[in-house]
């Protein structure tokens, strides 16, 4: 499935693990205890595609067409690696075998460029193993640590996602409110939550282990 494969003994800390090349110096990889965060690549497409054709993710997350095919997969490696989509971009894989679980991003807001919006998914066989929340800390942890512009950070969830929800409240997100934001697989507008997290919020924490 990729060329690119980290094996490395799953006693080593993330620091000691190789780091893979990755073209965006901006959006650096990201290790945590079970997972490397990196660029999408495109011996990706395949998983990508396969795991990204579900319709309980696509109608859970804004802008994912369903079906989703082969070619939406190969035009979103090539797009988000020319920097076309989001800040950045990372494909969430598994530190001990370099497995595809899903993605995650940062998002400039158009209007606040001091705020940055969170967005992820995981295929469904890796729901419910903590990957989510995992990933969300790393992202957050990267962007407060190597932004000092960046003063919040949002995230949105459908009002019926309650394992999305869980893992933003699990990242010290603070409600907002509620609102519509548009479905690209549902043909329309859905109903959403708003969260928030400031860097006051963010530096409060001691760590991230109080918080699961």
């Amino acid at each position: 499935m990729q060329s690119l494969m980290l094996r490395d003994d799953q006693s080593r800390s993330p620091e000691e693990r190789p780091r893979p090349d990755r073209p965006r110096s901006d959006c650096p990889v990201l290790l945590s205890q079970r997972l490397v965060l990196r660029a999408p690549h495109t011996e990706d497409i395949d998983a990508l595609a396969h795991l990204a054709n579900n319709a309980a993710i696509a109608t859970m997350v804004a802008r994912m067409p369903h079906p989703y095919t082969a070619k939406d997969a190969a035009d979103f490696v090539r797009r988000t690696n020319i920097g076309e989509i989001g800040k950045c971009v990372y494909a969430i894989t598994k530190a001990d075998n370099g497995e595809f679980l899903g993605c995650c991003a940062l998002e400039p807001n158009p209007a606040d460029d001091t705020i940055l919006e969170m967005g992820y998914w995981l295929g469904e066989p890796y729901w419910n193993k903590g990957y989510a929340t995992e990933a969300a800390h790393a992202l957050i942890d990267m962007a407060f640590r190597t932004r000092e512009w960046v003063s919040r950070i949002d995230a949105r969830c459908r009002v019926t996602n309650i394992a999305s929800r869980r893992v933003i409240q699990k990242s010290g997100f603070q409600f907002q409110g509620t609102g519509m934001v548009g479905n690209l697989a549902m043909g329309g507008p859905v109903p959403v939550e708003w969260y928030r997290l400031d860097r006051k919020t963010w530096l409060s924490l001691k760590s991230w282990g109080e918080m699961r």
